[in-house]
């Protein structure tokens, strides 16, 4: 790995998306300064997707150097990555790598140069992730990639909560990895183009994984890339009436728009039964606010599929 970069550093655009939360942006920006990746290959662009104020002052005070695209609104999470990317890509040179982060994440210092050695290892990887641990739980795995169904199009596995005990040491290839920290090369946007805009958080990256798969390209775990995550802090933690209404609205997106045809007989009961199941569970729980909003998202997303329908608590 070693050499390949001693020899040539591909260039490397670095985007993080972020949503106010000053303290967790700093964070994350100080792992990415601390990266051991060559720094005139290294390029760090923060989209700022309609935050107050304070944000603006404290990354631009502290990483002058950084790109700060600033929008006077949230554009969501698919729509403030393409601002970036296409940002970056009218930079000359051309970057080799386009890596997307989450603002709630933080980074080994080699993390960077072990994806960017195993996509230079892998051409067909159109995406290439991290193993990713939670953040107040260092050992224990929040994600490594996940198995989807070809006929009702979710996820047949699920990794997380593991403790990590060696078990992922290996590179291997998953149908879905989600887009919290992902290097993509430049040829998977060229083929596969930037990520669906309306879906304006959540499933945005089950919706990419799928293209990038249908366009005969890979998508690869490096282990010893390693990533913290602060699961769900942007949308105000597990089940918020924020979480619910996204996680309805672009789940209904995305089975509206990838379940055709005769897929969609088995897929309507198999997720009117998931929703049952969410509904109890959040009833059961005394969580109206977010029951209501999980409701009202399911509509939209099924019925509309749209994204440009304000949350409301």
């Amino acid at each position: 790995m070693g050499s390949l970069l001693a020899e040539y550093a591909p260039r490397v655009c670095l985007i993080i998306t972020a949503w106010n939360q000053v303290e967790k942006t700093l964070a994350c920006l100080a792992t990415v300064q601390a990266l051991a990746y060559p720094a005139d290959a290294l390029t760090v662009l923060l989209v700022d997707n309609g935050s107050e104020s304070e944000l603006a002052t404290a990354v631009q005070t502290a990483y002058p150097d950084l790109i700060y695209l600033r929008h006077d609104h949230n554009l969501g999470f698919a729509a403030g990555y393409n601002s970036g990317l296409r940002h970056a890509q009218n930079i000359s040179p051309a970057y080799d790598y386009f890596f997307l982060l989450n603002n709630d994440t933080l980074l080994a210092p080699d993390s960077l140069r072990h994806l960017v050695s195993a996509a230079q290892a892998n051409p067909d990887w159109g995406v290439v992730t991290a193993k990713i641990y939670y953040a107040d739980d260092p050992q224990r795995i929040w994600a490594v990639g996940e198995r989807v169904s070809p006929i009702l199009l979710d996820l047949t596995t699920r990794h997380q909560n593991q403790f990590d005990t060696g078990q992922w040491a290996t590179r291997q290839t998953f149908d879905f990895v989600p887009f919290c920290a992902v290097l993509l090369p430049r040829q998977t946007l060229a083929q596969v183009g930037l990520l669906d805009e309306g879906f304006f958080v959540y499933y945005e990256d089950m919706d990419y994984c799928r293209r990038v798969l249908a366009a005969g390209l890979a998508i690869g775990l490096e282990p010893a890339a390693q990533v913290w995550h602060a699961v769900s802090s942007s949308s105000g933690g597990q089940w918020s009436p924020r979480y619910a209404w996204w996680m309805g609205q672009s789940g209904g997106r995305y089975f509206r728009k990838h379940g055709r045809g005769w897929r969609l007989l088995l897929i309507v009961p198999f997720k009117l039964f998931g929703a049952g199941r969410n509904a109890l569970w959040l009833t059961w729980r005394g969580e109206w606010a977010a029951l209501r909003a999980y409701g009202r998202g399911l509509w939209w997303g099924w019925v509309h599929g749209r994204a440009d329908v304000p949350f409301e608590a």
